[in-house]
């Protein structure tokens, strides 16, 4: 995905955030609870919950919302359980969609997806029907003021990130889904402001459609990252 794109999709989410922070940091919240179940209640040997914890950080959640998430992972609270899911499908004007769920209830939250999808002009799809068009990466943004070149890719290839690009809003770090912790981390010590650290879902390709297009699937989108489960939606859109 071209640096463009993803900066947009950055501000988008940003704005998303500002508009249904109550919203946002029950998702959050739930990835540290699942992060937590599955890997043990210490960050220190918790790759995935140390990550979760960042994102919460960055996303101004509370301590002591953080610290229950946390204890809700390890069985000290009651909490319903939930399972990381994936849903494929189309859009309009055959935009290939990806979203990722942490669902308690499939029998629930299955129709209500599709149900999203009808209603706005898309159609949902099988396991696999669009995953061969998008790759797994690590993507990271940062500001273009917040350090050097020099520094950066210093630290960033060291730490094991494949690529460093210079875009015109900032850099953007690429790294292996494996590495993503690394990186993160050793901007973190390195005191490097992070705008955004995601594993996303990166299409090969991407789709060009008309302006009218591209409101109706940002509209779908929307409508999918409204959902309670929903944690995360990509698409191969074109946004250049």
């Amino acid at each position: 995905m071209a640096g463009h794109s993803v900066w947009k999709n950055i501000k988008h989410r940003k704005a998303a955030v500002d508009a249904k922070r109550g919203k946002i940091w029950s998702k959050l919240s739930r990835a540290v609870i699942v992060a937590a179940r599955t890997g043990g209640v210490d960050p220190k040997f918790n790759s995935a919950l140390r990550l979760a914890i960042l994102d919460a950080k960055a996303g101004n959640m509370p301590r002591d919302t953080i610290e229950k998430a946390v204890k809700k992972g390890a069985g000290g609270l009651e909490s319903e359980r939930y399972e990381p899911t994936r849903y494929e499908g189309f859009g309009p004007g055959g935009v290939a969609v990806v979203v990722e769920a942490l669902v308690a209830n499939t029998n629930r939250t299955a129709p209500e997806i599709r149900t999203i999808f009808d209603k706005n002009d898309g159609k949902i799809g099988v396991p696999n029907s669009v995953m061969f068009g998008f790759v797994q990466q690590g993507i990271l943004l940062i500001v273009r003021d917040a350090t050097t070149e020099d520094a950066l890719m210093e630290i960033a290839l060291a730490a094991g990130a494949d690529d460093v690009q210079c875009g015109d809003e900032g850099w953007q770090i690429t790294t292996a889904p494996a590495m993503f912790g690394a990186v993160r981390e050793a901007l973190e010590a390195a005191k490097i402001p992070v705008e955004s650290a995601q594993i996303e879902y990166v299409p090969l390709n991407t789709v060009s459609v008309d302006e009218a297009t591209i409101q109706t699937v940002e509209k779908l989108v929307e409508a999918l990252e409204d959902h309670d489960d929903v944690q995360r939606v990509h698409t191969n859109l074109s946004c250049d």
